[in-house]
């Protein structure tokens, strides 16, 4: 496949947001569709996983209408009630942006997730397939979208 990002449109399209959570710092998760259980490598469990899942590990925000509503360098306080607006929202577009692909995520009631990096290097967005038994992620490395190895 080659065009990775038109593969994520279609799945992701109409599938409902999940579960949205906080990894380390202030990475950012968004999961998709069905959720399956995850377990650590000890046994307990762990963040469950949609069917297409998006991390952003930095710089991201979420655009409600027209204003930023929250973004990684917000007062994390305000982290939680904005996650909690997006459950439940459909994919309405998924699609990257920029001369350096950065990702953003458009979803009904015109909610955006959107990647911004501010730092040396590579963006630092990971998109995840998971609906068969081989999960593929595609990442940006050097200004070129391809699968994560």
């Amino acid at each position: 496949m080659t065009d990775w990002i038109e593969h994520f449109r279609a799945a992701a399209h109409g599938l409902p947001v999940s579960r949205v959570w906080r990894g380390h710092g202030s990475a950012l998760f968004i999961e998709l569709g069905a959720l399956t259980p995850r377990y650590r490598h000890d046994g307990m469990p762990g963040e469950p996983e949609g069917e297409i899942g998006l991390m952003i590990e930095w710089s991201w925000r979420i655009e409600e209408g027209p204003s930023i509503a929250c973004g990684s360098w917000s007062d994390e306080d305000l982290w939680p009630s904005t996650f909690a607006r997006l459950i439940g929202r459909s994919v309405q577009d998924l699609s990257t942006f920029g001369r350096i692909p950065e990702v953003t995520l458009s979803l009904t009631g015109n909610l955006h997730v959107a990647s911004f990096m501010t730092s040396e290097g590579d963006p630092a967005w990971t998109l995840f397939d998971r609906r068969r038994s081989g999960p593929v992620a595609i990442i940006c490395r050097n200004g070129v979208i391809g699968v994560e190895s």
